[in-house]
């Protein structure tokens, strides 16, 4: 019971992290592209993968693993707002946008994720 509310905090942690980093990111940004989610997305798929590289070659323990992976990062990133936010740039008539953020996004997401992998492994 304890780690279930340990992964219930640390998510809504990464929500309100989320949500900030957001705000931060597209009042930096005069664009319709969804910068903000981009970043987010991309950073938490960085860390996702340090977390997991942690786990594997260093033996970090499950209970952190499933916090910071499963809570904190599964509040924190947004699969949903991403998919919504390409399909609105689609409907929208920037169907380059819309596909630069679905493309884009997956690409430097998994980049991001290797490359936390790869840093864990160091």
């Amino acid at each position: 019971m304890t780690v279930l509310l340990a992964v219930g905090v640390a998510a809504a942690l990464g929500a309100v992290c989320r949500y900030v980093l957001d705000q931060v990111v597209q009042h930096q940004h005069d664009q319709t592209f969804p910068w903000g989610t981009f970043v987010i997305n991309v950073s938490g798929s960085l860390l996702l993968g340090l977390v997991t590289g942690l786990a594997t070659s260093h033996g970090l323990p499950a209970v952190p693993t499933a916090v910071v992976g499963t809570g904190f990062l599964g509040g924190y990133t947004t699969w949903s707002t991403y998919l919504w936010e390409s399909l609105a740039l689609a409907e929208g008539g920037a169907l380059g946008q819309a596909a630069l953020n679905l493309l884009g996004s997956l690409a430097a997401g998994l980049a991001a994720a290797a490359a936390g992998f790869a840093l864990a492994a160091l």
